[in-house]
């Protein structure tokens, strides 16, 4: 499998899991507490196999920028948290970054 394929489903894994974080009250419910510890074991295993092909600072940048972008949608969307200008303006200036990076590390 590819490593950008397994970059994208540890992604996947660590917003679901953030989730179930949110979903736990601080762990004091079991299930989404099981669920966070097997989402982030997960997460961090798919991310370590990805390491295997792309930069740690490329991986890295892009796991943290698109996680955050979608764990802001999802509070938002899903748990009624606030939306403004100024946090649209910072999720927008996250991936412009985490573009910016990866178009940095293609030119290599």
């Amino acid at each position: 499998m590819s490593a950008w394929i397994y970059l994208s489903i540890a992604i996947m894994f660590e917003v679901i899991g953030t989730s179930f974080l949110k979903l736990s009250e601080g762990f004091t419910k079991l299930i989404p507490s099981i669920a966070v510890i097997i989402c982030y074991a997960s997460a961090f295993f798919l991310l370590a196999l990805s390491l295997k092909k792309i930069e740690v600072g490329a991986a890295y940048a892009i796991w943290s920028g698109v996680g955050t972008a979608l764990i802001a949608l999802i509070g938002i969307l899903y748990f009624n948290e606030s939306i403004s200008l100024l946090k649209i303006i910072s999720l927008s200036l996250i991936v412009m970054g985490v573009i910016g990076l990866n178009i940095t590390g293609m030119r290599h």
